[in-house]
């Protein structure tokens, strides 16, 4: 099947009129993509509306699909994906905190988080992390809608196949063009001139395709305005990971290791 349909997914487990889940949507074509235009979800019940959207279309979300196996199997959660969602799902965020929080002190000092495989290829925060960013709660938030919504997840759960749903991470795209410069922050004392510059070089660097995935992004004079003046970067974010939907969409396997731990998942493009 082919994907042109694409959307990239900055993702929030708490999502309000002020933080909204933030998807960018476009289309591939070659050697790049291009973007039409971002919508924002200020709820679950509206973002899950739209993940019902006919297909053919594929999908980059900004959060995790799994858990690491070493923490699953050290808690005794089931092994099963599916199985391990469901459980997880039912579970309080209050629980999963206490619960991921007596797991780390409980090992020493340097090893207090569980990774996944893709953790080090991909330099994404450990799934179990409850705090800055709490990924914890947007895989608990997140991964169950997507479920609902009949999505195949490729290596993960079998759903729609014209609605395919990956992992992404835009950090790994970012630090690629710029390095470790800071490029966003909701924090209105820290929307400063130079993380300013840094979305303009960012995007710059993305028009032009420097990048190891071979795209380049196309797009409006008034998007580019738009996305460099949102310093909390959500936007960026969202484009960062349309760009990995369009890479992905164009390898076979959606470019998936062949390996791909069936509990942990894999983040695209790692």
């Amino acid at each position: 099947m082919s994907f042109t349909r694409l959307a990239g997914i900055d993702f929030t487990s708490r999502p309000t009129a002020r933080k909204p889940i933030t998807v960018a949507l476009g289309v591939g074509h070659a050697g790049g993509v291009r973007l039409e235009r971002v919508e924002t979800h200020a709820s679950f019940e509206s973002f899950a509306a739209w993940l019902r959207s006919p297909g053919p279309w594929l999908g980059a979300f900004d959060f995790p699909f799994g858990l690491p196996r070493e923490l699953v199997e050290a808690l005794g959660w089931p092994r099963e994906w599916l199985a391990l969602i469901n459980h997880y799902a039912a579970l309080p965020r209050a629980v999963v905190r206490d619960t991921f929080a007596a797991f780390c002190a409980a090992r020493p000092a340097g090893r207090k988080f569980a990774h996944r495989a893709c953790d080090g290829p991909a330099g994404s925060s450990p799934s179990m992390k409850w705090v800055n960013p709490p990924v914890a709660y947007m895989l608990h938030a997140g991964v169950p809608l997507l479920i609902e919504a009949g999505l195949h997840l490729p290596g993960l759960h079998a759903g729609d196949p014209a609605r395919v749903a990956l992992e992404a991470y835009p950090g790994l795209l970012a630090r690629e063009l710029i390095g470790q410069r800071s490029y966003k922050s909701d924090e209105a004392a820290k929307q400063t001139p130079a993380r300013l510059i840094a979305r303009k070089d960012l995007l710059e660097a993305l028009e032009q395709g420097r990048t190891r995935l071979g795209l380049r992004l196309r797009l409006s004079h008034a998007w580019r305005d738009a996305l460099v003046a949102d310093a909390s970067g959500d936007q960026l974010d969202a484009v960062l990971c349309l760009l990995q939907a369009g890479w992905a969409a164009g390898r076979p396997g959606f470019g998936l290791p062949a390996n791909v731990d069936p509990l942990e998942g894999w983040i695209v493009s790692a």
